[in-house]
């Protein structure tokens, strides 16, 4: 391969990409979001400065279901989301993310910082009823949330707002020997957005501690509410708003 295809390369193995080019269009993106409140202290372990919590102390337990995802397939993702500040302005910080489907692994490591490992989320409607999501971790249920099947409809564009709120990502990725090469935190906004459902209702959730899957770590104080949301929308590429290896910040 000469220099210049080389640069053309859309991602690793150059023989096969392993993911799509951004932006990926979502089709029926669905949501279940249950929040809780948490420990102030470990919020603030968990955010990494200049990232603030919001002072709500809620966490917002995830879990979303994609069945069309251009450039990345199909799959099921879990994980906690952090309200915060950055320089005054709202933000959602993703500290933690488990799905099932390796291409959306990758893409999102590697372009936006997502922190994604493997497990086994899912999300289903149990015995026509009750909303249900779980996550297995090495074979371990680790999570499970639980909120009424449709009960109280939402206002479509105050979701639609709130689907477009920033998200902001920790990004680090090592150089070869080992130092960090990329230290950053990685703000997006979800665009034309398509809101189709959007229901609230009482939930409860139920965390275990495990050592390589600690959602746990954020315990449950009081669990607040759930939201259920269906819609299509799409990801386009992020920036940076925070280098922690900036030479010029660092002197």
């Amino acid at each position: 391969m000469k220099e210049e295809e080389i640069l053309l390369l859309q991602s690793m193995p150059a023989a096969s990409a392993s993911y799509g080019r951004p932006p990926c269009r979502f089709i029926n993106r669905e949501y279940f979001t249950v929040s809780y409140e948490s420990d102030p202290g470990l919020i603030r372990k968990a955010v990494p400065e200049p990232l603030e919590p919001d002072g709500s102390n809620r966490v917002l337990y995830e879990w979303i279901c994609m069945p069309d995802s251009s450039g990345l397939g199909v799959y099921e993702e879990s994980g906690i989301v952090i309200p915060c500040t950055f320089n005054g302005k709202a933000c959602n910080f993703t500290a933690q993310m488990y799905l099932n489907n390796g291409p959306a692994i990758l893409a999102g490591r590697e372009i936006w910082g997502f922190p994604k490992k493997w497990g086994q989320p899912h999300l289903r409607v149990e015995d026509t009823e009750t909303l249900t999501g779980t996550l297995t971790y090495n074979n371990i249920l680790v999570a499970m949330g639980t909120m009424p099947f449709k009960y109280h409809p939402l206002d479509k564009i105050e979701v639609a707002q709130n689907l477009g709120k920033t998200q902001v990502n920790l990004k680090l990725i090592p150089d070869a020997d080992g130092s960090p090469k990329i230290a950053q935190l990685v703000a997006y906004h979800l665009e034309d957005i398509l809101l189709k459902e959007a229901w609230s209702g009482p939930a409860r959730i139920h965390l275990i501690p495990h050592v390589n899957a600690p959602v746990a770590d954020l315990p449950v104080r009081a669990c607040l509410g759930g939201t259920h949301i269906v819609a299509d929308l799409t990801l386009p590429y992020g920036s940076v708003i925070y280098d922690y290896l900036n030479e010029e910040r660092r002197k």
